[in-house]
C-alpha cells in the first residue's frame, strides 16, 4: 500500500520562503509521477506542479507548474531518498492552503487530481504578516 507523507508546511510572511516534502514509500518512485496541490477554505482542490518518474524519460523529467506559481515555485525529486519536495518562494497570502502531494503511475505528468490514486494527508501553508 502506497503511502505518502508531506511535511514543512508553516505560518510564513509574505515574501518568504518554505519547502515542502514529500516522503513516499510502498511504491518504486522511479515509476510514479508525483504531483502537488493544494485547496484553500471554500475553494476547489487546484494542481500547483508536477514531476515525472525518472524512468520514463531518460532526457530528464517533464516537470509542469500552474500558472500562478510558475518561477516563485521549484519541484525535484531525490529517488534515494524517496522524496520530492516543492520549494516555494516570494510566497504571497493567495498561497494559503493545505498541500498535498500525489502519485500516480502514467507517462509523464499533468496537474489534474483526478488521475492520481495515492495521496498524503496534506500539510497546512500560510502566508500572512
Amino acid at each position: 500500500q502506497p503511502q505518502l507523507v508531506e511535511s514543512g508546511g508553516n505560518l510564513v510572511q509574505p515574501g518568504g520562503s518554505l519547502r515542502l516534502s514529500c516522503a513516499v514509500s510502498g511504491l518504486a518512485l522511479d515509476d510514479y509521477a508525483i504531483g502537488w496541490f493544494r485547496q484553500a477554505p471554500g475553494k476547489e482542490r487546484e494542481g500547483v506542479s508536477c514531476i515525472s518518474g525518472s524512468s520514463i524519460h531518460s532526457s530528464g523529467h517533464i516537470i509542469v507548474y500552474a500558472d500562478s506559481v510558475e518561477g516563485r515555485f521549484t519541484v525535484s525529486r531525490d529517488n534515494a531518498k524517496n522524496t520530492v519536495y516543492l520549494q516555494m518562494n516570494s510566497l504571497k497570502p493567495e498561497d494559503t492552503a493545505v498541500y498535498y502531494c500525489a502519485a500516480d503511475r502514467a507517462f509523464g505528468c499533468v496537474i489534474v487530481s483526478a488521475v492520481y490514486d495515492a495521496w498524503g494527508q496534506g500539510t497546512q501553508v500560510t502566508v500572512s504578516s
